[in-house]
């Protein structure tokens, strides 16, 4: 597993976006997280070490621009680049997440046909108001690899008029942070059960820091969010 962080800062377009880590992250270290940047590590899938072998490995998942968005509009004159080193290595599997997957189509490059099968792109869906636009443009598009993620889950989502096997997995997680808006688990299950429904993986990722089950409300520290997530045996 590698991460490669393109480009960093970003742009708040939807209640998802309201707490984001990395506007927390850069907040404390006096940073301005909406200025865009193009990051020294840009061109890391194709740097070697000194026996003339690449530094990430063959058969890597590398998580890409975790700490902005790949569609962003700031972006779109280095975006080609990024396309040519995918395609370059080809032997890599390149794993991202967007809340701009309105402007996908656009910025797939002209090689792009049915998706290049070592890209997974995935659609963020934080409430019911975002998977009724997103999820219909996302079904629809050229992608080889798809996964929804509802994370963070701020309430409930009704999946199934868009959910089908083309996708590979739902993912659903709470939010963290010291803000962080409460996750309920009748939720999560209801999440898990359309998943379940239509022949999707479903993988629940983390409880967040504010987690009510069964009317009792659990704040939970950033340290145990993922292991009480595994805790509860949901994944399919």
């Amino acid at each position: 597993m590698a991460g490669w962080n393109l480009w960093h800062g970003c742009h708040k377009i939807s209640e998802g976006c309201r707490h984001c880590y990395v506007y927390r992250m850069d907040a404390a270290h006096q940073r301005d997280a909406s200025e865009i940047k193009k990051n020294a590590s840009f061109d890391l899938p194709l740097r070697k070490n000194r026996a003339g072998e690449y530094k990430i490995p063959s058969g890597e998942t590398v998580y890409t621009c975790f700490t902005s968005d790949f569609f962003l509009e700031e972006a779109d004159a280095w975006r080609p680049e990024v396309w040519r080193i995918m395609r370059t290595r080809d032997d890599l599997k390149f794993f991202f997440i967007t809340k701009r997957i309105h402007r996908a189509a656009a910025c797939f490059p002209p090689d792009w046909g049915e998706g290049y099968p070592n890209v997974t792109i995935c659609c963020t869906v934080e409430n019911q108001n975002c998977a009724d636009f997103r999820l219909p443009i996302y079904r629809d598009l050229p992608i080889c690899h798809k996964a929804i993620i509802c994370e963070p889950l701020l309430g409930p989502i009704n999946l199934s008029p868009y959910l089908g096997k083309w996708a590979d997995f739902v993912l659903a997680g709470g939010e963290s942070g010291p803000d962080a808006r409460p996750c309920r688990y009748e939720w999560v299950l209801a999440l898990r059960e359309q998943a379940k429904c239509a022949g999707v993986g479903f993988r629940f990722k983390q409880t967040g820091a504010f987690f009510i089950k069964d009317g009792h409300t659990y704040h939970i520290p950033r340290a145990l969010q993922h292991k009480q997530a595994r805790r509860a045996g949901l994944d399919l």
